[in-house]
């Protein structure tokens, strides 16, 4: 039987119970998702599949990340909430393709685990697994696991196996309407052009899930807790002279009241230069190589290939600010003496974040 996977928490339970049910089938894992967005939030699921699937001893196929023929099967339906046309679209494309899987692959029957995901319509998805199936000339398999507390089961398992739980279904546009509607961030499609990694960015998930793995291989024992932190992303920043553009780079924390501020450089302590409004801090580069231990030779660099944020917040610290203060501070080449603009776009918000803690 060849079943298609959408996620670990759904697959791990939902194979469990394959496995119970049909003792005599060689499952077949086949991962077909290109409704996940972004990319890196995609490798993050199937790194996840991959190691239940390992667990359970079970084959795992990857299907192509074909996001673009996705994205233009659901042209038009961006705005259709959760279980709408847009969901029947995206289950249709997902069952066609691994039907026609399990029929190269010589199988009778195939199955989804997200007949699992509480998020889906069962009936939606019977629909339209066995019109697909019966196109390919096999059977789809729609087993309700979900009833007599079968749900509750699922999270509990995934909880023991420490399974990633991600929050959102998988798609940017219901990723959006989500966020929307919690009045959140959706900072899952935050990626910074210097591609430095951001706290509890996906980024940041798979560097922890993949060094997890490495422990699991080598049986270091460890543990994944959560923590509440202060985030913060920034969406843009500007710093203009006497309305000239002049390279600057906004340390992690850089906030504004409003998103725009205007003033001049009024005095100095030590080696950081305060302008006379909002709270705004300027440093030059050459202070910034010093403390940080690095040797950019321009902003430019420094803005396109930052050190880690972890290192940029131990920096505010050393330049003598609390732990609480989210002031602007800015890296430039030169203090600058006349007339300074500051655009800055950034949130700062409460979140929760996974850490992986070495026993």
């Amino acid at each position: 039987m060849l079943v298609h996977i959408c996620c670990s928490v759904d697959s791990h339970y939902f194979l469990k119970k394959l496995q119970t049910e049909y003792p005599e089938e060689k499952l077949t894992g086949f991962f077909y998702d290109p409704n996940i967005h972004p990319y890196s939030e995609y490798y993050l699921r199937l790194l996840d599949v991959k190691r239940s699937c390992k667990m359970l001893g079970i084959d795992l196929i990857e299907g192509e990340y074909d996001v673009e023929n996705w994205l233009e099967a659901v042209r038009g339906l961006e705005h259709e909430p959760e279980k709408g046309s847009r969901c029947g679209v995206c289950f249709d494309r997902r069952f066609e393709i691994s039907a026609k899987k399990a029929s190269e692959l010589g199988e009778k029957t195939f199955t989804s685990t997200l007949l699992t995901s509480p998020k889906k319509s069962l009936k939606q998805l019977q629909i339209s697994g066995d019109a697909l199936a019966e196109r390919e000339g096999i059977a789809f398999v729609a087993p309700d696991y979900r009833k007599a507390s079968g749900t509750q089961e699922q999270n509990i398992l995934a909880k023991e196996d420490a399974l990633y739980r991600q929050d959102y279904c998988g798609c940017m546009f219901g990723l959006n309407i989500q966020r929307d509607q919690q009045r959140k961030l959706a900072d899952e499609l935050f990626v910074p052009l210097s591609a430095q990694v951001q706290p509890e960015s996906i980024e940041e998930r798979i560097e922890m899930y993949e060094k997890r793995w490495q422990m699991e291989e080598e049986n270091i024992p460890h543990k994944i807790i959560k923590q509440r932190f202060l985030n913060w992303r920034l969406s843009s920043g500007l710093l203009r002279v006497r309305k000239e553009v002049v390279p600057a780079h906004f340390l992690p924390y850089s906030t504004l009241k409003g998103e725009y501020t205007r003033g001049k450089i009024e005095y100095n302590i030590a080696k950081v230069h305060h302008m006379n409004r909002d709270e705004v801090r300027f440093i030059t580069l050459a202070h910034y190589n010093r403390i940080a231990d690095t040797e950019y030779t321009s902003v430019t660099e420094l803005i396109y290939s930052p050190p880690s944020f972890n290192l940029e917040v131990e920096l505010r610290l050393k330049l003598g600010v609390t732990p609480y203060d989210i002031s602007i501070i800015l890296v430039v080449e030169e203090i600058p003496t006349n007339k300074i603009e500051i655009l800055c776009q950034s949130e700062t918000y409460s979140d929760v974040k996974e850490v992986l803690i070495k026993l």
